[in-house]
């Protein structure tokens, strides 16, 4: 197997499959001039002050110093740098063709027709001083994994558990887009199908009262509510509480899986803890497993809006139209804008952990980033926690900070999370259950308990990006159908719903 792997023709560096000892053949008649570590670029060709660099045949920076052959490129010879980009609206764009055998999982099908993966009792939180309460509710139901037979829900097999979601926000806040957002999520969640039933716990005082949540997003009638300050205080809130979920176990139980289109997964795509072997194994195996959802019928939806800044031009390429490709654009604008209000740059997305796996700028991270969400047509762009209603590839706008994105997805929707890393992320997202992708076999090994799928293989050479895909496609299909993913056996998925929190706190 070849030390090294070179994406495109036109790049002008190529990616360490392990760590290159100095001098290290790495193209015909060059070699390394250092030791370069596994996942980072060398370069195969000289580059000059200001000289766009280039992987997977785009621009991912500019050299700030010469770079000779053989040479480690990174931050110490790499920089962002401006480019012109041509959206071309729709070039690319192309019939999605449907596969011939449609594939189906077992889920469950809920009274209004939408399709759950998972069957859990909700408690959404309207404000931060109402999160111990709702924990005690929700603790009350939890399994003691010190005492064995000590499981509330064991005579509730169909119930996978009672999820309090809490926050940091609620009050001390503005009346505008933060507590609109805000309350578009706890809406997403409270209608998502993933619960059977769903109480929301308030203190009373907050600026997110919940009757204004309940008038603004039309929840009146679906969801059961609960004020400490009505109540009585803490202990009456919580006997209320716990007698609420009492009540509904039974019903919730009732529920029973049943044979379901694959048409019916509406699949979150997220990454974190990112290397450079990202874009070269997970991200395209999952967007080949990606384009299988897509051609039965189903939706997945990229977001990480900073993850995706300078790639978006490729993005509106695919665009059904013109307006769908310019919101995409809109939404990077206001990102510009946002970060440079803030007295921040894009650039600051790549976190040490991407540094140090290999990805040296945004353009960098962003290329491999947006290889998760495949090849079809961007059939439409949402805002952060808007309701996904489109079949097929989706754009939500959340920032790349992961249980922030992951929020506004599931609140969107989606009934699957698939997550790829490469330096070893640790998440869940409950109702939904979260798929862990690792892009390289050791950390694959060396996380075994967190991980779920091993990506590595396509690095390895015992499996092709398609092979891995459709792989990827069928742990979709299984984990959809009830089996538990390694997040879940851990218990994750609760402290990770984290709703974005917009303007000033006061």
């Amino acid at each position: 197997m070849e030390s090294v792997i070179r994406l495109h023709e036109e790049d002008g560096v190529v990616i360490a499959r392990r760590a290159l000892p100095e001098g290290t053949p790495v193209a015909p008649n060059v070699v390394a001039r250092a030791r370069i570590p596994a996942g980072h670029k060398v370069a195969v060709r000289g580059h000059a002050p200001g000289q766009e660099i280039r992987r997977y045949g785009q621009i991912i920076g500019f050299a700030t110093q010469p770079i000779a052959p053989g040479e480690w490129v990174h931050t110490q010879n790499c920089a962002m740098g401006d480019f012109a980009r041509d959206y071309a609206w729709g070039v690319d764009a192309k019939p999605t063709e449907p596969v011939s055998v449609p594939e189906h999982f077992m889920g469950i099908r809920r009274a209004d027709g939408k399709i759950a993966t998972r069957n859990y009792i909700g408690i959404i939180t309207s404000v931060n001083c109402s999160a111990h309460v709702a924990d005690l509710i929700a603790r009350s139901f939890t399994k003691n994994p010190f005492r064995p037979g000590d499981d509330p829900l064991a005579d509730y097999g169909a119930v996978d558990g009672v999820v309090a979601l809490t926050h940091k926000t609620g009050c001390g806040m503005t009346e505008g887009e933060p507590l609109r957002v805000l309350r578009r999520v706890l809406a997403g969640f409270a209608r998502h199908p993933n619960f059977s039933h769903v109480i929301a716990i308030g203190l009373g005082c907050e600026v997110n009262q919940l009757g204004g949540l309940l008038e603004e997003q039309r929840l009146a009638g679906r969801l059961r509510t609960l004020n400490i300050q009505e109540s009585g205080g803490t202990r009456r809130t919580v006997e209320a509480g716990i007698s609420f979920v009492q009540e509904v176990l039974g019903e919730a139980n009732a529920v029973k899986r049943e044979p379901v289109p694959a048409s019916a997964l509406k699949v979150a795509l997220q990454c974190g803890g990112s290397d450079g072997y990202s874009g070269i194994t997970a991200n395209p195996a999952l967007g080949a497993a990606s384009d299988l959802v897509v051609r039965h019928g189903g939706t997945v939806i990229l977001s990480e809006s900073p993850e995706t800044y300078g790639a978006e031009h490729l993005l509106t390429r695919r665009a059904v139209s013109p307006e769908v490709g310019q919101k995409l654009v809109d939404v990077m604008k206001w990102w510009e804008a946002y970060t440079e209000r803030e007295g921040a740059e894009m650039n600051a997305n790549p976190s040490p952990g991407n540094k140090a796996g290999g990805l040296t700028t945004i353009l960098e991270k962003s290329l491999g980033a947006m290889a998760k969400a495949g090849t079809t047509n961007l059939v439409d762009v949402v805002r952060y926690a808007e309701p996904v209603t489109a079949p097929g590839f989706v754009f939500m706008d959340t920032p790349g900070y992961d249980p922030v994105g992951a929020t506004g997805q599931v609140a969107g929707g989606a009934n699957l999370m698939c997550f790829t890393t490469g330096r070893g992320s640790v998440f869940g997202c409950k109702p939904a259950p979260s798929l862990k992708l690792a892009t390289n076999t050791a950390m694959f090994r060396h996380m075994e308990e967190d991980m779920d799928i091993n990506c590595g293989t396509v690095l390895d050479g015992t499996e092709s990006v398609l092979e891995c895909g459709e792989r990827i496609f069928r742990h979709m299909l299984a984990t959809a159908s009830g089996e538990p993913t390694k997040s879940e056996a851990l218990g994750f998925g609760d402290a990770e719903f984290a709703p974005w929190v917009l303007g000033a706190t006061m």
